[in-house]
């Protein structure tokens, strides 16, 4: 497994081994021990998450408040996304931007998405398979999102508004100037 920082070093790149041979392929999807080594940290997983969707839903641009914030570990088991993680860390040197990667169940490869970060992704084919780990149980009450079309974070979706296929939920969220999002406290991001 390789794990590489990103244009924000705080999300993670994670580039699987894969053995692979007539039979077919193997490959670790995640390995505690060495997830942690490289993060410094401990990230408390406590739930698994899968979705199916077709090509043009965009599920996004979501997180939860603290104390509910959540990290995300993402992955595509069958298809592709264009997946997104937007730093909402007021006072971070990187606040309002993102980090856009094409996640397939061809290349294998994961993104880490630290509390403090919005998070979406857009289905590039039918039938896709999108999975992630979450170090903290979802709490409706902190549900919060961001305009996945909000100019100032200048997301390209690499669909146009007519193809895409959204929620209610996700036509009517606010743009990061409007957001509630994290601060720093006592070094650490709270809302």
């Amino acid at each position: 497994m390789k794990f590489i920082r990103t244009a924000i070093p705080d999300v993670i790149l994670i580039e699987p081994t894969i053995h692979g041979d007539e039979r077919g392929y193997f490959t670790e999807t995640f390995r505690q021990d060495a997830f942690e080594e490289f993060l410094g940290f401990k990230v408390p997983f406590c739930q698994d998450n899968e979705s199916k969707s077709n090509k043009g839903v965009l599920r996004g641009l979501h997180y939860q408040l603290a104390p509910a914030a959540q990290s995300k570990l993402v992955r595509v088991v069958h298809g592709s996304v264009l997946d997104v993680a937007v730093d909402i860390r007021q006072g971070s040197a990187t606040y309002g931007h993102h980090v856009a990667v094409e996640l397939t169940g061809k290349n294998k490869k994961q993104l880490f998405v630290p509390r403090g970060f919005a998070h979406g992704f857009l289905v590039l084919e039918d039938d896709t398979v999108f999975t992630y780990k979450v170090d903290n149980l979802y709490a409706p009450e902190l549900d919060r999102g961001i305009a996945y079309d909000d100019k100032q974070l200048a997301v390209n979706w690499m669909l146009s508004g007519t193809e895409l296929l959204l929620s209610e939920k996700d036509r009517v969220q606010p743009a990061l100037k409007d957001a509630e999002t994290f601060s720093v406290r006592g070094g650490f991001y709270e809302n």
